[in-house]
């Protein structure tokens, strides 16, 4: 299966993140865009691609002792940012960062100790964030950006990392560049939270 470890924002800061966006989606080319789905938020901590199905619960024991390392922190999501030439709009990751950065690694090594994946060559710098939307180049992103200049939400308290199973369309099923659907796996508290 394909996973990855995440933070889940919680109710409180994915509303008024979701009424942005739909201020976002009335924009002009917003229908050209694929928008995430809502349900399926999250901030990616570690991917770890096709993972064997005996390797998960390694994966998940390994997850549960570098969460239970790491104390509960601030997390809010701001502002706007994109990847690529216009290729993916997400919504920037603030808070208590040095936590985030070392639960990041923390849940790399994780899946490296589980066997669940090799290390990667060329690793990309960790960049904290929630994608909102992904579309082909061909819309400007910078009126999103734009938009939402400013936006903050109240901040909440990181509390658990989950691993979410990542289940992608299949080809010749739905509709080209559907969703990918998002399972919670298994939930670890962070240090110190029930």
């Amino acid at each position: 299966m394909r996973l990855f470890a995440a933070l889940l924002p919680p109710p409180g800061a994915s509303r008024p993140l979701a009424a942005a966006v739909d201020g976002l989606r009335a924009l002009p080319g917003a229908e050209e865009l694929r928008w995430t789905d809502r349900g399926g938020w999250h901030i990616t901590l570690a991917f770890y691609g096709e993972v064997d199905d005996d390797a998960v619960p390694r994966l998940t024991g390994q997850l549960t002792e570098a969460a239970a390392r790491t104390e509960p922190f601030a997390v809010a999501l701001h502002s706007g940012g994109t990847f690529g030439r216009d290729r993916v709009l997400w919504a920037r990751v603030r808070g208590d960062r040095e936590a985030l950065r070392k639960l990041s690694g923390r849940c790399v090594d994780a899946g490296l100790r589980a066997g669940a994946t090799r290390e990667p060559d060329g690793l990309l710098p960790f960049t904290p964030h929630l994608t909102l939307a992904r579309g082909t180049g061909t819309v400007g992103l910078h009126p999103y950006l734009s938009a939402l200049h400013g936006y903050d939400v109240v901040p909440w308290v990181a509390t658990r990392v989950a691993l979410v199973r990542s289940d992608l369309p299949l080809p010749g099923r739905g509709t080209p560049g559907g969703r990918p659907r998002y399972t919670t796996v298994a939930r670890m508290p962070l240090g110190g939270a029930r």
